[in-house]
Formats: C-alpha cells, structure tokens, sequence
C-alpha cells in the first residue's frame, strides 16, 4: 500500500528531497513585479529617452562645477597675496614644516640651506626677499630651474603655510649652506682650462 500523497508535495524527488508547492507571500510577489516595472522605467528613462544623466555624465558636471569653484579660490588668492603677511600661529607654522619637509626639503634640504634649489635661510632670494615673492614663487614655481608650479598640488591655504614657514627659517645660519645667490660660485683652485 502506498503512503497518502500531501497535497503540498510535487511528484518529482531527487536524492530524497521531495519539492514542496508552497505559494510565496504576496508582498513579496508584488515587490518583485514592482522591481520589473522600475527596471523598465529606469531603461526607458535613463537609456532609451535619454531624459536622465547618466552617472559618467553627472561626474563629469560635478567636475566642472568643482573646477569652477577651485579656479574662483585660486584667483582669490592671486589677489590676497600680494597684502598677506606670514602667520605667526603654531598650528599654521607646524602644517608649513611639516609640508615643507615633505615636499621641499628635497631640493632646499631640511634646514633650508640649500641643495639643488636655493638657500632659504640668507637674504638673498632670486625671485625676490618679500612674502610675498615667497608665496608666488611656490604657487607658480620655477619651471625653467625645474621647480613644479604648488598650485596644483597643494590648496591656497597649504601654500600660504609653507611660505610662512619657510619665511621663519631666514637667519637661522644652518651649517654648509649653499653660497648666497647673488654671488658668482668661488673657484676652488685653477682650472684645467687655465
């Protein structure tokens, strides 16, 4: 004799396991025919009609309006720089020297003394000894003497303390630094060539 069919139970088994016909709750049901009438919105609205922005077209104009905003802050600053004065405050110094061991002590060395760029610590600049000959020669660099233009790397804020703190370290006499810059090399000896 066979065992009495469930209803719930379908016919066909595998390895044991018998299916059972049980209806799914209806607001799950409804939720997934929502999901298949908003993927065909979407389609239509972002694909087909082409009313939407697409996500590589709404980055492109939160772009521009990002460069908008940076080029206004950097003209600002090109005007400001001429009436600024360096920073005296701890917190401003410390972010200078801390950007200036980072990216320019490499070339001025850390002390400021000079390596493959100028000595920092004398009165004798080339670009000009006032701040703010300081803050245009590291916003616009040098490129002909191989310095990067900072203004597209570091914010205006960055900039001004950098230049703060590099105008802290004139007169601090650190040992061997490079000639002054107004002053042609000394020979060390006759050349071959005399």
């Amino acid at each position: 004799m066979s065992e009495p069919k469930e209803p719930l139970l379908l016919d066909h088994e595998y390895d044991g396991i018998r299916e059972l016909d049980n209806q799914l709750p209806r607001w799950w049901v409804w939720l997934f025919n929502l999901t298949i009438v908003f993927s065909v919105l979407y389609l239509l609205y972002y694909h087909v009609l082409g009313w939407g922005n697409l996500s590589a077209q709404e980055y492109a104009e939160e772009m521009r309006i990002g460069e908008q905003i940076k080029q206004a802050a950097m003209a600002r600053f090109e005007k400001e720089m001429e009436t600024l004065t360096p920073s005296k405050d701890p917190a401003v110094l410390a972010q200078g020297r801390e950007l200036f061991l980072k990216l320019c002590a490499p070339c001025h060395r850390a002390d400021g003394g000079g390596l493959v760029g100028p000595n920092l610590c004398d009165d004798y600049w080339i670009h000009g000894p006032e701040f703010r000959d300081n803050l245009r020669t590291i916003y616009h660099g040098v490129p002909e003497k191989g310095m990067v233009s900072w203004k597209t790397v570091l914010k205006p804020r960055e900039i001004y303390a950098v230049g703060s703190y590099i105008y802290t370290l004139r007169g601090s006499n650190p040992p061997n630094p490079k000639p002054r810059e107004d002053q042609a090399p000394q020979s060390t000896g006759p050349s071959m060539y005399e």
